[in-house]
Formats: structure tokens, C-alpha cells, sequence
């Protein structure tokens, strides 16, 4: 039996046990998907088991996606440039580092929301962690322009700046107006459940253009307050869920070869949403 995980603290929370272990039931692989709750103190000792024959790697998530960084031994993918490790590979005793937030980010606009991001005009609420990955995802995918607005500033222009250098169209700004924006998407923790802002918005949507996509990465709860705001205005709305889904199964194919079977992992997951709402 072949071992995989997800690294974090804490990581109680986390679906991606589910989702994964549903994942490779399915495709008939002997995988347990774990979860590792990891402090800090033992992350180095957490990784370097990692390169054990019987592991294929781990997701990882809050707060180790920077600190992994020195505990590897090659960096693919966006990970170098975004600046954060979400899925280590381990390839006979090598580790590598990849970070699937961006393309799975991607992948969910344009499987799930039918969005092409090329030559379109994004406004990103937020500059943290998963906003990076978003934003140089975005980049590649050539959109027209991504303007970043961040509560400090100071972030959004630094994120700005690191996006900008790839030769992408990223600016920062000081506004949360969604006027002559293709695609809001919301990358704060701004109505995520349990951070007591769940009747909260960062974005009013009186001024978005007709037909304006809005995206928020929190999927719990799957209808925020974000995305309510949203189909009161008449738009058009993508949840979370998708983002989450779609970044597992990159990784699911770095570890195995094997195409991700999407549609079992969102059953499983939509499963255990509804199990922790009754």
C-alpha cells in the first residue's frame, strides 16, 4: 500500500481525505489518503518521511505552504515564481515542489463556470497566499488585465509587481468597484464560515457590468455572502468547491499518471458538505 496526505495545522477541516480517497478507490489504486496534522516543530521531520518507497507525496495547505520551500529538492510548475508549495511529489527519494492553486483555479472557471480568461479583464479581492497562485495563474492564461485590490495596499502592489514582471497586464488598485470587470473573484476570508464575517461582503455589485462572473474560493458555506450579493444583482456565480476539486486533482495526477476522476471526487466531497450541515 502506497501512502499520501495532506500537511497542515490544523487539518481536521480539511475534504481532502475524502475527495482523494474517493479518488483513488475509484481508479482501483492501493493509496491511503491521510491527513498529517503537522506544528511547525516537526515539519522538517513530516517531509523527510515523505521520500520513504510507500509515499507518493502530500498536499499541503495552512500555514506550511512557504516553509517547505528549503525542505525540498526541486521546485515544477508556478511554484518557484508564486512563492508556495501546495502538492509534494516524491520521485524515488527526490521531492518536488508544485503549486496546483492557479491552474486548479483556472481549470474551474473554464470547466465549471464555461469562462476563458483570455482577453478578459479580472478585478482579485485579496493578495494572500491563494491570490498569488491565482494571479500569475491568470497571467498565463493571458487575460487582458487583473487589477488586485488588498486591505493593505502595500500587498497588492508587491503582488502586483511579482505578477507584472512575467510580462502579464496586473496592476494594483485602491477600489473594490467591480465597474468594467469580466470576472470578480473574492480571495479574502470575507464570509468564510467560522471567522464570524459569514453576513459580510467585500464587494458591492450595483456597478458590475451585466453578465459580470463572480467567483469566491471559500466553500464553506458554498453560498456566501459574497455570491448572494452576486445573484441579487442578476450574475452569474461560481463557489469554491470547484477551485478545491480541480487543484486535488492536478494533484492526484502529478502522484499517479492516472487521469483524476473529477465527477467522483466532487460526489464525495458534496457528500460530506451535506453531512456536516445536518
Amino acid at each position: 500500500m502506497k501512502t499520501a496526505g495532506i500537511i497542515g495545522h490544523p487539518v481536521a477541516h480539511s475534504l481532502s481525505p475524502v475527495f482523494q480517497q474517493a479518488a483513488f478507490d475509484y481508479c482501483g489504486l492501493d493509496v491511503r489518503y491521510e491527513r498529517w496534522d503537522t506544528p511547525a516543530d516537526v515539519l522538517a521531520t513530516r517531509v523527510a518521511s515523505l521520500r520513504w518507497p510507500e509515499s507518493l507525496g502530500a498536499n499541503v495547505t495552512i500555514p506550511h505552504k512557504e516553509a517547505v520551500f528549503l525542505l525540498l529538492d526541486e521546485l515544477g510548475g508556478q511554484s518557484a515564481r508564486v512563492g508556495a508549495v501546495n502538492t509534494i511529489v516524491n520521485r524515488e527519494g527526490r521531492l518536488f515542489g508544485f503549486n496546483t492553486d492557479g491552474p486548479g483555479f483556472v481549470a474551474a472557471l473554464k470547466n465549471e463556470a464555461v469562462f476563458d480568461p483570455a482577453g478578459r479583464r479580472v478585478l482579485l479581492l485579496g493578495a494572500g497566499g491563494a491570490a498569488r497562485g491565482i494571479a500569475f495563474a491568470l497571467g498565463e492564461a493571458r487575460a487582458a488585465e487583473v487589477a488586485i485590490w488588498n486591505r493593505t495596499p502595500e500587498r497588492a502592489a508587491r503582488l502586483a509587481g511579482d505578477v507584472a514582471a512575467t510580462g502579464a497586464t496586473v496592476r494594483a488598485t485602491g477600489s473594490t468597484d467591480p465597474a468594467g470587470f469580466d470576472c470578480i473573484v473574492n480571495c479574502t476570508s470575507v464570509g468564510m464560515e467560522g471567522t464570524g464575517t459569514e453576513a459580510a461582503s467585500p464587494c458591492d455589485f450595483a456597478t458590475a457590468a451585466p453578465g459580470a462572473l463572480a467567483v469566491d474560493i471559500v466553500y464553506k458555506p458554498e453560498n456566501t455572502a459574497f455570491l448572494a450579493a452576486a445573484k441579487a444583482a442578476g450574475l452569474p456565480v461560481l463557489g469554491g468547491l470547484p477551485m478545491l476539486i480541480y487543484q486535488g486533482a492536478l494533484a492526484f495526477e502529478l502522484w499517479t499518471g492516472v487521469p483524476a476522476p473529477v465527477e467522483v471526487m466532487f460526489e464525495a466531497a458534496r457528500r460530506a458538505l451535506d453531512a456536516q450541515r445536518r
